[in-house]
């Protein structure tokens, strides 16, 4: 999806007001008025929406597989981060004041077929793939920006293992790799 500055300011704004509407139990947003601005938003698709709050994390929610239009998912995401993430507790009036919003709109998910830990190396792109690993019912993704914080491969497959719960390397997960327009 082509993004253009005043979409990226648009998209932050929408995000933050449905942040805005759900702390003060009201409904402020004209979907039909994006919609007919920006006809894209009305396409199926998967983001994710990270809040932070002086650079630190507050929140990240979102989905992996596209299932209903990118306004809608942006809207649901944007309030989920803030009050719906489990590692935190629900954001508060005080901190929506000082709140930071990343949305990430994510590509379609490729599959990457390898055959040891040192082939899917050569296979991701570093420091720009999202990743995915399945195993069973165990999941976990870590979208791009990740990197910058576990740029070596070793890490963030062991932090991205951990996160889902893998410990059985004897099967090896299936993953997929997918790519995300930025926007700050």
């Amino acid at each position: 999806m082509s993004v253009t500055e005043q979409l990226k300011k648009d998209l932050i704004s929408l995000a933050k007001t449905a942040i805005n509407d759900k702390l003060n139990n009201i409904h402020t947003i004209d979907v039909e008025g994006l919609l007919t601005k920006y006809p894209n938003l009305s396409k199926i698709g998967a983001t994710f929406v990270t809040l932070t709050i002086h650079g630190e994390l507050r929140g990240c929610m979102g989905v992996l597989i596209p299932h209903q239009k990118l306004l809608a998912d942006i809207i649901i995401n944007a309030q989920k981060a803030a009050f719906e993430d489990p590692r935190f507790t629900p954001l508060t009036q005080e901190e929506f004041k000082n709140i930071e919003i990343e949305i990430s709109i994510l590509s379609e998910n490729l599959e990457i077929k390898y055959e040891n830990l040192s082939d899917l190396k050569s296979k991701i792109n570093i420091g720009v793939d999202g990743v995915i690993i399945r195993q069973g019912e165990k999941r976990a993704t870590f979208l791009p920006h990740v990197w910058e914080q576990l740029p070596d491969f070793n890490d963030f497959l062991t932090h991205l293992f951990h996160k889902a719960g893998i410990t059985d390397l004897d099967t090896l997960p299936d993953v997929f790799v997918y790519h995300v327009d930025t926007i700050k």
